[in-house]
């Protein structure tokens, strides 16, 4: 259970810093494929949780 929360925690730290990246990655997607704007925000804060995630676990376990 500690494991999860510390997790967690090192993650809510790093979505301020997971969003630029996530912006760039969700740009190199629409170059591909157009992406209506409801699917663009939704797309690109999923991908920056799942950023933040890998770098919360990255963190703990690294």
């Amino acid at each position: 259970m500690l494991n999860i929360v510390l997790i967690l925690v090192y993650s809510v730290v790093m979505l301020v810093f997971m969003a630029y990246p996530a912006m760039k990655i969700v740009e190199g997607i629409e170059k591909f494929a157009p992406i209506p704007d409801k699917w663009r925000n939704f797309t690109l804060i999923m991908t920056t949780i799942f950023l933040s995630l890998l770098i919360g676990l990255f963190l703990k376990f690294g």
